[in-house]
């Protein structure tokens, strides 16, 4: 056995069925989507990735992020917003937001529900969650002392949350 091998351990759980989707509305920055894809890889989440993106998908920044996991990886791209709901039609979809006042925490989720979030300089737009207030849902931080955290962080802590409650 190789000092790879012992590294890993199949840990016991119980993945949902159907997955969960993870949705990116126009992200901005190349290594947060790989290190996302990545996440959605090892917990057999799919990726939508709604346009316009600010990056080409052959960005080597954003491929180095997701190492040699992409083959695994159930990528979807969408036109726009209104394009994603045409084609997935989400039975179920949460917007994570700073702007939420209910925690993600306090939020029951279920398998295949869509965690939708926005890009990393302006998040989701207003418009959005304005038309859909009961969906709009926030990690807990300080504000006191940071704007918002990496969009790849909210999204593992979120992925996570969701991944515990199902077990």
């Amino acid at each position: 056995m190789t000092s790879t091998e012992r590294q890993r351990y199949q840990l016991p759980f119980r993945w949902p069925d159907p997955p969960f989707h993870i949705v990116l509305l126009e992200p901005e920055i190349p290594p947060n989507t790989g290190n996302i894809a990545r996440l959605c890889a090892a917990t057999a989440s799919a990726l939508h990735l709604i346009e316009p993106l600010g990056f080409r998908l052959t960005d080597s920044a954003m491929k180095r992020a997701g190492l040699d996991y992409w083959k695994d990886v159930q990528l979807r791209r969408h036109a726009d917003w209104q394009a994603f709901l045409d084609t997935v039609r989400p039975a179920r979809f949460f917007l994570f937001s700073t702007a939420g006042r209910r925690s993600c925490y306090e939020t029951s989720f279920q398998p295949g529900d869509c965690l939708v979030f926005g890009n990393e300089s302006t998040g989701l737009p207003a418009s959005l969650l304005s038309e859909w207030p009961d969906r709009v849902v926030g990690v807990p931080q300080r504000t006191d002392r940071v704007r918002s955290l990496n969009l790849a962080n909210t999204v593992g802590i979120a992925l996570y949350e969701a991944l515990r409650q199902c077990q």
